[in-house]
């Protein structure tokens, strides 16, 4: 099993910055993909970012150029940094991991982009 906590969220002006962290535990050495997810008010869940065991990314049209995923190369720890924030932004952001076919969802992080 693999457990997850975010932290970093919180408010932030129009173009400002934002960095999100997400600690795993557990079986992380079997994680193959990690993953943001981001859910606003009245809408689906989105995929926000993704990142490979193998270190390959990939963005959403609507983050791309302003947010980059990264993860430190034990796998413990991984980050969003979110640059250039919008309002549209604002949502509540989730780590995701897969290992071994399973999916496993951290608790959220509330992320509001407001003047």
């Amino acid at each position: 099993q693999v457990q997850l906590v975010e932290s970093g969220g919180g408010l932030v002006q129009p173009g400002g910055s934002l960095r999100l962290s997400c600690a795993a535990s557990g079986s992380i050495f079997s994680i193959n993909v990690r993953a943001w997810y981001r859910q606003a008010p009245g809408k689906q869940r989105e995929l926000v970012a993704d990142i490979t065991s193998g270190g390959r990314t990939d963005y959403a049209d609507s983050v791309k150029g302003r947010f980059t995923i990264s993860r430190d190369s034990a796998n413990n720890t991984l980050t969003l940094q979110m640059n250039s924030l919008k309002p549209e932004d604002t949502a509540v952001y989730y780590c995701y991991a897969q290992s071994r076919g399973y999916g496993y969802w951290g608790q959220g992080t509330q992320v509001t982009v407001s003047s």
